[in-house]
């Protein structure tokens, strides 16, 4: 099949979070199993000065634009993926996040920027953008590429698939950009884009495309429900018969604990004892203590409340009396950064925090930590998770989303059945974090159930192949 992704971020071109991850490893895994897919994503200038010099392979005439866009060309260093990059520097030519500005605002223009990425895809589907190249199947992915499904209309001879990777981000906008952007009247209403008198980007990707995906079976099934649902519940619950949960995979290539290029110590599920060489190192580098009683703590996340930061900070100060140091890399809302700092002066030797983002800090702290903390409030997917189990970092996680669909709680059952790789509480509240924790560190003190906890997850299957099969079968269906 000829397969074209939609993307606003791909690493390593861009990345702001797991979406990125996805839109690089699913492509990639696809193109290892035969199909013949591409990427088409926004030429930010960071982008562009990554893999320069590109090809221009292309160019089109959008509508409501003065001048063509663009199409650049360059493959992702792995997998060999052709990616198109739609240049236009008033939209996509400034630097930095992708969505925010310096003072963490979102771009003014978000909705004509992406509306071109949109616009773009279209004239690539309906093979006008000079490539001699069209897709069977135009894969979109979260609110971003909303537009692309109503653009291409119903008279069309590719079918259409749209990610939600995180519901709470929908693109909102207000009745006049919709004007703004000369999108065809009959695309507005209860029926359309309207919502609650507002554009939606992604409420025209739930409902023209063809079918619906999200990263996990749980969450699709959350989404539908008023409390995880952002207020579009009942919609996909009328779309139910086209949505499905395909949880993400993890890119082994990249996340790989015997070939890591950020680590000092290559290890594997035989190997456990240079797992801990890793962990004296950042113990030390950190400041934190280093001993085989000592167990260390990790968690690697956008501080957002989305993803229990709070729960986090209010629950150390009530972990200083066990054996735990806690290594903390994120950024997200300053006042969550402000508080974690604060903790990290006043328990300068129990806690080490990092604000800002550090790809090699990351893969090292997932080398490094016994645990990983993932208390999330909700979690479409989820990787980091996964990462964990991969680098035989037990993982204590909130029971939602795609953390309940890839971690097996460690009960006396699963651990006699030799089925458990981490920890998962169910209470979105730092008490059931602070036990979720102290069971974590009994655990620890047992010595071979814990070891049999870190090879279980390491032996899980989380690469992308199962669940490129997954989307695959989809598309065929």
């Amino acid at each position: 099949m000829r397969i074209l992704h939609v993307a606003s971020e791909v690493y390593p071109l861009m990345k702001t979070g797991g979406l990125a991850d996805v839109c690089a490893s699913l492509p990639a895994a696809q193109r290892e199993l035969g199909h013949d897919t591409r990427i088409v994503m926004p030429a930010y200038a960071d982008a562009v000065a990554i893999v320069e010099p590109m090809t221009e392979i292309a160019s089109c005439a959008i509508e409501g634009l003065p001048d063509p866009v663009r199409i650049l060309e360059t493959h992702l260093p792995k997998g060999d993926v052709p990616v198109w990059l739609v240049d236009y520097p008033p939209a996509f030519w400034r630097p930095g996040n992708p969505y925010q500005d310096a003072d963490g605002h979102p771009w003014a223009d978000n909705a004509e920027r992406f509306a071109t990425l949109c616009r773009a895809a279209v004239e690539i589907a309906r093979n006008r953008a000079g490539l001699d190249w069209q897709p069977d199947i135009v894969h979109c992915h979260d609110w971003q590429t909303g537009l692309v499904a109503p653009l291409l209309g119903a008279d069309r001879n590719v079918k259409t698939v749209f990610t939600i990777h995180n519901l709470a981000y929908q693109g909102l906008f207000p009745r006049e950009v919709f004007e703004d952007l000369g999108l065809a009247e009959d695309l507005w209403g209860h029926d359309g884009l309207e919502f609650h008198g507002a554009m939606s980007f992604i409420k025209g990707g739930i409902i023209f495309n063809d079918w619906l995906t999200t990263v996990s079976p749980t969450y699709a099934k959350e989404i539908q429900t008023i409390e995880f649902g952002c207020g579009l519940d009942d919609l996909l619950q009328q779309r139910s018969d086209r949505l499905i949960g395909i949880v993400n995979g993890i890119d082994e290539r990249e996340w790989d604990p015997s070939t890591d290029r950020w680590l000092t110590h290559h290890y594997d599920a035989d190997q456990l004892h240079l797992k801990y060489e890793n962990k004296r190192e950042l113990s030390e580098e950190k400041g934190l203590q280093y001993n085989d009683d000592v167990v260390l703590v990790g968690l690697v996340s956008r501080l957002v409340e989305q993803k229990g930061i709070d729960l986090v900070i209010q629950a150390i100060p009530h972990l200083m009396d066990e054996p735990v140091r806690f290594v903390i890399l994120g950024t997200g809302q300053s006042e969550l950064e402000r508080q974690l700092m604060d903790l990290a002066i006043g328990y300068h030797d129990y806690v080490s925090v990092a604000i800002g983002y550090d790809e090699g800090l990351a893969h090292r702290i997932e080398a490094s930590a016994d645990i990983f903390l993932m208390p999330s409030r909700f979690e479409p997917c989820g990787l980091s998770q996964m990462y964990s189990l991969r680098y035989g970092t037990v993982p204590i996680v909130r029971n939602t989303g795609g953390l309940t669909d890839t971690v097996i709680h460690a009960d006396p059952l699963t651990l006699a059945d030799g089925n458990a790789t981490g920890i998962v509480f169910s209470e979105a509240t730092s008490t059931a974090l602070v036990a979720a924790v102290q069971y974590a560190l009994k655990l620890y003190h047992q010595g071979e159930s814990w070891q049999r906890m870190m090879k279980n997850g390491m032996r899980r299957d989380v690469s992308w192949g199962p669940s490129a099969r997954a989307y695959l079968k989809l598309y065929a269906r």
